[in-house]
């Protein structure tokens, strides 16, 4: 029954966090939609937009965070190959803890503060600095939400790595083209 448990809550987790990753991404088109409208703003009718640099540096910003949870589960990230494929499995699965555990140390450090931030941008109403002078409190919810999608897939990772050291067997199907060694 914990098993089931677990397997249902890692499922739910990569479940959420790969839609927001998918829902990031179709962000992009937009993303470049807003540069090349600005480019024929600026160059061929010679009106420049107000709006368009800063809607720019924030949808950027929701793509690069919002993105980083479903990197780390489609095993994205940077990894320290040359030493990690040459250890064993278990190995592998503390080497992996390791790196979880400071990964979610630091992301809670960048959610108590991103919640300063936001608290900070609503108490004060703090504008981006510009000509347009969007608020700026979004941008802190999005990097809770962002850090919030990171950890949880971290302590789903977590579960995995501490289920296979405790059991020797994996708590989940490994995808293909992932390299998490079990």
């Amino acid at each position: 029954m914990f098993h089931t448990f677990l397997r249902g809550l890692c499922h739910s987790i990569d479940l959420i966090v790969m839609l927001t990753g998918k829902a990031a991404a179709y962000l992009m088109p937009l993303l470049a939609g807003i540069v090349a409208y600005e480019v024929f703003a600026r160059y061929v009718l010679d009106s420049p937009t107000i709006w368009a640099y800063d809607l720019s540096l924030f949808l950027f910003g929701y793509v690069t965070a919002l993105g980083g949870a479903y990197a780390q589960q489609k095993r994205a990230h940077i990894n320290v190959d040359i030493l990690y494929l040459t250890v064993s499995p278990k190995t592998k699965s503390v080497f992996n803890l390791i790196g979880f555990a400071l990964g979610i140390f630091f992301l809670i450090i960048i959610v108590k503060v991103s919640t300063g931030k936001l608290l900070e941008a609503l108490e004060y109403d703090y504008r981006r600095e510009s000509e347009w002078a969007p608020p700026m409190y979004h941008f802190w919810v999005m990097m809770i939400i962002a850090c919030a999608l990171f950890i949880a897939q971290l302590v789903r990772d977590t579960l995995n790595d501490v289920y296979y050291l405790a059991t020797g067997t994996p708590l989940l199907k490994q995808k293909e083209g992932t390299h998490h060694g079990h």
